[in-house]
């Protein structure tokens, strides 16, 4: 029998295997995930729709206060910057612009604000003469109080830019009297196709009207009103007619007016 005290003493071995050496290792916490960059939240579709809107509404608020003249170029970066949007939302705006006729997309030009020829100049009056003697008919039949008192108002309100001098402001109300009959009329069919009738109007006035002249003349609106008040439907309908024929025989070809900065023209400057 060997001598203990003689021998020499052995470590024990170390497992060789894998399993054995993964069994005999510590047991290490997971590591949380560590995304591969950070970055803000991407905007939600309500965010997308807020800033369509806020674009749509500055270009058609210009045109119809003739700040954005008929021929301006719409260019997409310029608007991208002005709005702190991508081109892709700009670009969808300016498609639904072109489908209501307030702007025109030129393949590798880019957009402007619509040039209506006489054409269109006449077929629009056309359609816009029949569209407001159906509304005016209406509202003077179903004007309660509360209508009345609210073409009133709008009434001041043009009497008050009138006298201001103020130019966009007349034109954004004078369009905004024709708009507001027919919110009154109670038919959302004739108020969608007025808007855009108006809208493509207001492109028409400034390229023909004569420098200096009213879109609308002030007085013809209070006449309106005053027959309206009377419940005599027939005779608003005759001076909305006559009020509209005077506005398509004072027009005359001219010029769109020359460029300029396209944030003031928006409204934004």
């Amino acid at each position: 029998m060997p001598n203990s005290a003689n021998s020499p003493l052995r470590k024990p071995r170390k497992p060789h295997t894998a399993a054995a050496a993964k069994a005999a290792a510590p047991a290490r916490r997971p590591r949380a995930a560590v995304p591969a960059h950070r970055s803000e939240p991407p905007p939600s579709p309500a965010d997308d729709a807020d800033v369509e809107t806020r674009i749509y509404r500055a270009v058609f608020d210009g045109v119809m206060s003739q700040r954005l003249a008929p021929g301006t170029k719409l260019p997409e970066a310029p608007l991208c910057e002005l709005f702190g949007v991508s081109r892709a939302v700009v670009r969808k705006v300016l498609q639904k612009l072109a489908h209501d006729h307030i702007v025109q997309l030129r393949p590798n030009k880019g957009a402007m604000v619509a040039v209506p020829t006489r054409e269109e100049t006449q077929q629009i009056f056309e359609a816009r003469r029949a569209l407001e003697a159906a509304i005016v008919r209406l509202v003077a039949e179903r004007a309660t109080p509360a209508n009345l008192k609210a073409l009133r108002q709008q009434l001041r309100d043009e009497h008050q830019a009138m006298h201001r001098f103020d130019q966009p402001a007349w034109a954004r109300l004078a369009s905004a009297y024709h708009l507001r009959l027919a919110e009154l009329s109670g038919n959302p069919i004739l108020q969608r196709y007025l808007v855009e009738i108006v809208s493509r109007c207001s492109l028409i006035v400034a390229v023909h009207q004569p420098p200096g002249n009213a879109a609308c003349e002030h007085d013809e609106h209070e006449r309106i009103v005053e027959c309206i008040e009377k419940g005599d439907a027939d005779e608003a309908v005759r001076l909305m007619d006559e009020h509209l024929l005077d506005l398509e025989r004072h027009l005359m070809l001219d010029k769109p007016s020359a460029q300029q900065d396209l944030a003031r023209m928006l409204g934004l400057g």
